[in-house]
């Protein structure tokens, strides 16, 4: 079973002003593409650096397996999503964030301003994703295969590598 938390970054989704549309569509997203999936926690804060890393942290200290961000990866002057991560995280894994910038840029180059993060706090892996629904669920689709096998590694276990021939084995 992969534990899931889901935080949306965004001042105004948190005043009530827009609905959120990133995290549902990434909670779709998980349950389509990872096997044994229950998101189990959602929130919403506004663009506040201390508030999404506090948010990360608790959610790590619960035992959560992956938290998802969606919003404040982009370069506003109020998009500070990337800091509160790095905050937050013990350790980066910078292969996750350049993976998810590359698919996505091939067909949409903005996509290269996006500033997202992955992460370990503890023993959850952390992924800090674009605020559109679209970027987010596509950031998340192109690193799916992987987190699997990043999860059982952050847990202690000592699964075998993916084969280049798996889903998140090399091509």
């Amino acid at each position: 079973m992969i534990r899931v938390a889901i935080l949306t970054v965004s001042d105004a989704v948190a005043a009530g002003e827009r609905e959120d549309g990133g995290g549902p569509a990434l909670a779709a997203a998980c349950r389509e593409a990872l096997p044994d999936v229950r998101v189990e926690e959602s929130a919403v804060v506004a663009d506040d650096r201390t508030a999404i890393a506090e948010r990360i942290r608790r959610w790590s200290r619960a035992g959560l397996d992956l938290v998802l961000a969606t919003g404040g990866t982009g370069v506003s002057p109020r998009d500070r999503t990337p800091e509160a991560f790095r905050d937050a995280v013990d350790f980066e894994i910078p292969g996750l964030a350049e993976k998810m910038r590359a698919e996505t840029g091939a067909a949409f180059p903005a996509a290269y301003l996006s500033r997202e993060v992955a992460g370990v706090a503890g023993a959850t892996v952390c992924l800090a994703l674009p605020g559109s629904p679209r970027g987010a669920v596509e950031c998340f689709r192109s690193v799916a295969a992987l987190l699997p096998h990043a999860i059982a590694l952050v847990r202690g276990e000592r699964p075998p590598h993916p084969a280049p021939d798996q889903p998140g084995g090399a091509s």
